[in-house]
């Protein structure tokens, strides 16, 4: 009963989005676990953003989701991750890509990111994006080589999209994960997010972000173009409608002032249609 009222939570908290269009394409039994998947998601997530409460706390309570994991695959499991214990059995989801994704949370709850260095910029990307990926692509029904690296390239891709979509959002919560490297090159001197964001020397720093972003769709297209064992559609949805924003993103610009870039409902439909029907 617990588990189907969390089923139930996670449906209405994704519906209309573009991951929740996506899951539509899949079976039901498929489509139950990948809502399972986004509802630890958004727990941990929740935990990471959460402005009440100090850095500790939000650590300690991150922990407890280690622990619970931990007893999802060595038992009794813990009544708080029961819903994701079927998907577990299943699909033989990945204790390790689990922990990795609270790794990642962990690293917004212990300090405000601000101006990473690439390479963590892309080890963040890799625990809260592609780590995701790693267990989507197990419910999807990939072998696990084409299927990690999918998840490697695309994880990354939607990732620095949100991050390019939400700097505005960020910097408000204090953070800033546009790469110290492309900040230093275009003598942005301060890492202050709310000056960053305001300084119209902040559309170049993006634009680079956005090139690595394509790049990452380009790899993840090339995989699934390839390797066609399972279902590719989620995915296929999920690249084209971020790829999407990211272009219509790139066409206005970062400077300020900005919008929140949203796909029009008829475009939504259109993919839906397009990748429900043709694959």
């Amino acid at each position: 009963m617990a588990a189907d009222a969390e089923a139930g939570a996670t449906q209405r908290a994704a519906s209309g989005s573009s991951f929740y269009l996506a899951m539509r394409l899949l079976p039901k039994e498929k489509r139950e676990a990948m809502y399972a998947i986004y509802a630890f998601c958004r727990a941990v997530d929740d935990i990471a953003d959460n402005a009440e409460g100090d850095s500790q706390e939000r650590i300690e309570k991150l922990d407890g989701w280690r622990r619970a994991i931990d007893s999802l695959y060595g038992g009794p499991p813990e009544s708080s991750v029961l819903f994701l214990r079927d998907a577990v059995r299943r699909y033989g989801l990945r204790k390790e890509d689990f922990l990795a994704l609270i790794d990642g949370m962990a690293m917004d709850a212990k300090e405000d990111i601000r101006a990473p260095e690439l390479s963590l910029l892309d080890l963040y990307c890799d625990r809260v994006a592609s780590a995701v990926g790693r267990l989507s692509i197990k419910v999807f029904g990939m072998e696990e080589e084409p299927g990690f690296r999918l998840a490697h390239h695309l994880g990354r891709a939607l990732q620095l999209t949100n991050i390019l979509r939400d700097i505005d959002e960020d910097a408000g919560l204090g953070r800033l994960y546009l790469p110290r490297e492309l900040l230093d090159v275009a003598l942005l001197e301060t890492h202050e997010p709310i000056r960053v964001v305001a300084s119209p020397r902040i559309d170049p720093v993006c634009r680079g972000v956005a090139g690595i972003a394509y790049e990452h769709y380009r790899a993840a297209d090339s995989v699934m173009r390839v390797h066609r064992q399972g279902d590719l559609r989620p995915p296929k949805l999920m690249s084209a409608a971020y790829s999407s924003i990211l272009r219509a993103m790139e066409k206005e610009g970062w400077a300020p002032p900005r919008r929140r870039v949203r796909l029009p409902k008829s475009r939504m439909i259109w993919l839906f249609v397009r990748y429900g029907l043709a694959g």
